[in-house]
């Protein structure tokens, strides 16, 4: 069976569908009510995390790339991420796949190695690693 990245249309495809992502996630006033988050957002370039989530959709997919930014945990450590940004997040994620017409299957797939990051995202979601001695 093809692989999760070649059946979403390999590099081009993804690059596409992040675009939008992005574009979408760094207008959302839903995650830019957190002060930190719209700080984030307004630091980083817009292609160069566009870059990087293309690198990392296509590695974690089975595709060649290999993904050279920062962990997920070290690079939302500050951001303070509550649930609620998370479904947002997610929200806008589906709206993304679903103007693409992404497959079910597939969507399904991907989603899944999202959600894979969701304790390293999201502020105290991760057992143990906010408690203090």
């Amino acid at each position: 069976m093809p692989s999760l990245y070649e059946r979403l249309g390999g590099v081009y495809s993804i690059a596409t569908v992040v675009d939008d992502l992005i574009d979408r996630v760094m207008t959302d006033p839903r995650l830019n009510a957190n002060p930190l988050v719209d700080e984030a957002h307004h630091r980083v370039p817009p292609a160069g995390f566009k870059y990087l989530v293309t690198e990392m959709v296509c590695w974690a997919s089975g595709g060649p790339q290999k993904y050279s930014g920062r962990s997920m945990a070290d690079s939302h450590a500050n951001l303070k991420i509550t649930a609620t940004e998370w479904d947002a997040f997610q929200d806008d994620l589906q709206q993304t796949l679903d103007k693409f017409a992404v497959p079910a299957d597939e969507q399904a797939e991907l989603k899944a190695i999202v959600n894979s990051t969701r304790s390293d995202i999201v502020a105290g979601s991760a057992l143990g690693a906010h408690a203090t001695t």
